[in-house]
């Protein structure tokens, strides 16, 4: 069975249905299960892997994380933060509840994630990767909600935290979790591949964005030097895994690549 649906099938076992509040049960799961590329746990599980880890012992982490990452989603759809319809091909959770199941749903999810981390045993830096990531993450949402200013310094910090800090969180949780003398190295990594992410999304969306009149990489360099910022962050990840060999890093070297290019 592959990572991602290994990763789905660890998901699924931690949601077993709490009959004493059903729809809390399925709208939670309803935002966590049968969809999304499950990026951030399979980036946690390479990096445990590459650094000679138990990608088993990970997956408890893994599956928080991705429960931390899926209650974000549902709150950024909300109407007061990005007001989207759609989630994965489906109604976002929102439409499908209601506002307030919905806000409950990913509070749901973002508990659930620290009660399951709370049921492992030891790696306490990895935890608290994981919860600083997620801390970061919202730091980010609000200098994105709050904007004052449009600067480059505001971009920056903006996306290393609002998508970057779970991408962040998981490289150096798998370090944690495997070989925490790389936990640095892998926070860097973390770090390019979150950037690497957004500069590649701000391309995608770059005809909606403009009519928003968002701050992105594309709003605010022009779609050239954009792809040009693609192509060094590109270079640094690619330099941050050179020492690395074996399956897991190879795997790792096709992800930034396949984020490089992705069409989606």
């Amino acid at each position: 069975m592959d990572r991602a649906k290994r990763i789905e099938a660890a998901l699924r076992s931690y949601m077993e249905r709490d009959d004493s509040a059903p729809l809390l049960n399925e709208s939670m799961a309803y935002g966590l299960l049968d969809g999304g590329k499950r990026i951030r746990p399979q980036l946690m599980l390479l990096v445990t892997a590459m650094l000679g880890g138990d990608e088993e012992r990970a997956m408890p982490f893994a599956c928080a994380l991705e429960m931390i990452h899926c209650y974000s989603l549902i709150h950024d759809d909300l109407p007061a933060m990005d007001d989207d319809a759609t989630r994965r091909g489906k109604p976002s959770n929102h439409v499908k509840f209601g506002e307030g199941n919905a806000i409950l749903a990913g509070d749901g999810l973002l508990t659930k994630a620290g009660l399951l981390l709370l049921s492992q045993n030891g790696y306490d830096d990895a935890k608290r990767a994981i919860f600083e990531g997620a801390y970061a993450m919202v730091s980010g949402q609000s200098d994105d909600l709050n904007l004052r200013e449009r600067s480059a310094e505001a971009l920056e910090r903006i996306h290393l935290n609002k998508t970057g800090a779970l991408f962040r969180a998981a490289c150096a949780a798998g370090a944690y979790l495997s070989d925490p003398g790389q936990a640095d190295a892998m926070r860097a990594f973390g770090d390019s591949l979150g950037l690497l992410f957004q500069m590649t999304d701000d391309v995608l969306d770059e005809e909606k964005d403009r009519s928003e009149n968002k701050l992105t990489y594309v709003t605010f360099y022009g779609i050239d030097e954009t792809k040009k910022r693609i192509e060094a962050e590109y270079d640094r990840a690619k330099a941050i895994l050179a020492p690395f060999s074996g399956d897991a890093a190879e795997m790792l070297r096709n992800l930034i690549s396949a984020l490089r290019s992705r069409t989606y």
